[in-house]
Order: structure tokens, then sequence, then C-alpha cells
């Protein structure tokens, strides 16, 4: 029997959670998905994730939620990180850090589908520990009958994502980054039946700088002085990948497949959007 996988790029604001309502529940059955992944850090403003906002994911038919650097943005999502079992935080982070560090979804065929969620260290802002070293920790605590297990690596540098690929080889039935919002065009099975790619990209307008619109931040990078980041919303669209995988037998948990998914959005720029998100972020709280 085969799984298949819709992992989805950063969500970047309304722009990224409108095109999930308009398209997921098509992609769901024209691919015959069995799980949707997304990562949500951005999905409150460009920044952070609200209770309110984590539930209307899931009504779109997000199954699992993975987060990042920004999980505590919003502070009122702590008690859905304590409380769900759908969403997660970086296992990497403080032992005290509100959250869990894994989750399983059974799927409606039976299978289970694990996933973890790392931060990474270089030239990231937010203070984590060891990714290699959590992950090693988490795989030991999941049961050894959810032979599919995926794994978020949200960071800067595409080399220390592209270790934790060959790191994680043979041991995980996925390893994709986060966090860049810029699709990478190097999706592959290793060798011993992981598959990978360095970046999802993201969720949201791409007539911009990674979501936000393009004047005011090259206002920021050229003057150096505050400016309020605001959200784009041209040319919205969904990025990530579909990956199959088998589920049972000799080969259970080795990705059979991975392709690349781009779905652009049929709303106008203006058109209205789901819910108000709130107050503009300032410099570098996306980028």
């Amino acid at each position: 029997m085969q799984i298949k996988l819709l992992c989805i790029g950063d969500i970047v604001g309304r722009p990224g959670r409108q095109i999930l309502s308009e398209h997921l529940p098509r992609l769901v059955n024209e691919h015959e998905l069995d799980c949707v992944v997304a990562n949500a850090e951005n999905a409150a403003g460009g920044s952070g994730l609200t209770a309110q906002i984590y539930d209307k994911l899931l009504k779109y038919g997000v199954q699992l939620i993975t987060l990042g650097d920004h999980i505590y943005r919003k502070r009122e999502i702590v008690e859905t990180l304590q409380n769900s079992d759908r969403i997660i935080r970086p296992a990497n982070l403080s032992p005290q850090a509100a959250g869990k560090e894994w989750a399983v979804y059974t799927t409606a065929k039976g299978p289970q589908i694990a996933v973890v969620s790392l931060l990474g260290r270089l030239f990231m802002t937010t203070s984590a520990d060891n990714p290699f070293h959590a992950v090693d920790r988490v795989l030991k605590k999941i049961p050894a009958d959810v032979k599919i297990r995926i794994v978020d690596m949200h960071a800067e540098a595409t080399s220390e994502k592209i270790a934790m690929g060959w790191y994680l080889n043979g041991r995980t039935s996925l390893v994709y980054g986060t966090h860049t919002h810029v699709t990478t065009a190097d999706e592959t099975i290793l060798d011993k039946g992981t598959a990978y790619i360095t970046d999802l990209g993201m969720s949201g307008a791409h007539k911009s700088v990674l979501g936000r619109n393009v004047d005011p931040v090259l206002k920021s990078l050229i003057t150096q002085m505050p400016c309020p980041y605001s959200l784009a919303t041209d040319d919205v669209r969904i990025n990530g990948v579909i990956v199959t995988i088998e589920s049972s037998g000799a080969n259970a948990g080795r990705a059979q497949d991975i392709k690349r998914l781009c779905v652009k959005s049929n709303t106008d720029q203006g058109a209205p959007y789901d819910s108000s998100d709130g107050k503009p972020n300032y410099n570098n709280a996306l980028l």
C-alpha cells in the first residue's frame, strides 16, 4: 500500500491562507492525498499563528502543522500547542518550551504518519540546541510501528538542510526544508529511500520579497531605517511537494516518488481574504 502526502511551504498571512481555502480540497481529491502537512509559522499577519487560524487550517484540510523560529510570536498559540495533537514545536528548543516534539496522524487507509520539526542554527537568530542530537532523541520516542516519518528542517543555510537529509537518509521517509520561502529544484530520493528537498518555498504572494511588499523592504534595506513590512497580495501561489511513500512490506517507510507542486491563485489582487491579520510587522520580522 502506498501513502501520498502533500507538504506545504511556509503559509504567509491571509494570501497564503486564502489560496489554501480555494484549492486544497480540490488538490486532495485530484491527487488522492492521504495527509497534508503545512508549515504555519507565518500564517497570522506574516509572523506567528493564532488559535483561530489554526482551526481554519484544519478545516481547509491540513492534518499536521509544523512551526519554526516565529512559533511564539502570537502568545495565544501556547494553549493550542499544549493541548492539540496536530501541531508541534521544533524539537530542539528548550525542554521547558510549550508544545509537543512530535505528532502522529492516522490516515483513513490505516497507516500512521509521524512528523518532527527542527530549527537550524546557522545564521538563525533563535537559540536552539543541536538539531542532529534532538532528532536522534525524538525518533527513538516514536513507536516502531509508525514507519512513515517526516522531518521539517526549518533553517536558513542550505548546507545545514542538506546535511540533515543525508544524516537521516534511510531513517526517515522525507526530509524537507522550510524558512527561506524560495522553492529549490533539488527534489530527489536519496540512495537509502529518503525523499529530500532543500526548501518547499512559500504559500503566499510571489510578487514580493518573501511575501512582503517590495517597496518598503527595499526602503529599509537601502536606508537602514525602520519601515513596516506590509503583506503583498499579488501572484499568490501554493508551493510544496507531493511524496509517495510505501507503507507496508519490506520497503515500508521508503519514499517512491517526490514531485514539486506550484498552484496559482484565481483570486485577483485586492479581492477580500478571510479574517483580519492585525498590525504589520517591522524590519526583519520575516526576513
